[in-house]
């Protein structure tokens, strides 16, 4: 297990680690408008994921915004010099309206001197349409001199008349 003193070191992001992301939700997706039944059950989810640094300044951010189908994943990866964060979020409808986020993550992490460490997570998260979410692969919320990713996560039904400025995210940060 990775200690806390090598996570530190590795942690540097805004100097160390060059990020690409890149949202996918499947190799082949079928379109909303050649499947129309697939536009009732559909869902728009959008990530914004942040590098926060120990003194909680942001030094990286990237928005996406993906529409996708109950069962069927979206996924972000980010790599850098010596870390990968892989990150997948099925979402579930319930005819309750209170919908599940499966949220799967896994770090891959090159340690100077110790090697390459592997940590896996998945975690349920139960939310209602356009409630804001906080899922954190890497780091923690609860403390302020760790750096962390964080990923901010909003989900709505999917709908071409619904106009932007109705959405209002809905904020929680669920326990770890």
């Amino acid at each position: 297990m990775m200690g806390k003193n090598a996570f530190h070191r590795v942690a540097f992001f805004g100097g160390l680690l060059i990020f690409a992301a890149t949202a996918a939700a499947g190799a082949q997706e079928t379109s909303l408008e050649e499947v129309p039944a697939l536009r009732e059950r559909a869902v728009v989810m959008r990530i914004v994921s942040r590098i926060v640094e120990q003194n909680q300044q942001v030094v990286w951010d990237m928005e996406n915004t993906k529409v996708s189908i109950p069962g069927r994943p979206v996924g972000l990866k980010l790599v850098g010099q010596d870390l990968v964060v892989a990150v997948q979020f099925t979402p579930f409808l319930r005819s309750s309206g209170r919908h599940i986020l499966v949220a799967q993550g896994q770090i891959w992490i090159n340690v100077p001197n110790e090697g390459i460490s592997y940590r896996t997570t998945m975690q349920t998260i139960p939310l209602e349409f356009r409630e804001r979410v906080y899922y954190f692969p890497l780091g923690s919320v609860k403390d302020p001199d760790e750096a962390r990713i964080e990923i901010e996560l909003t989900m709505e039904p999917y709908s071409e008349t619904e106009p932007a400025n109705a959405r209002r995210p809905r904020e929680r940060i669920p326990s770890p």
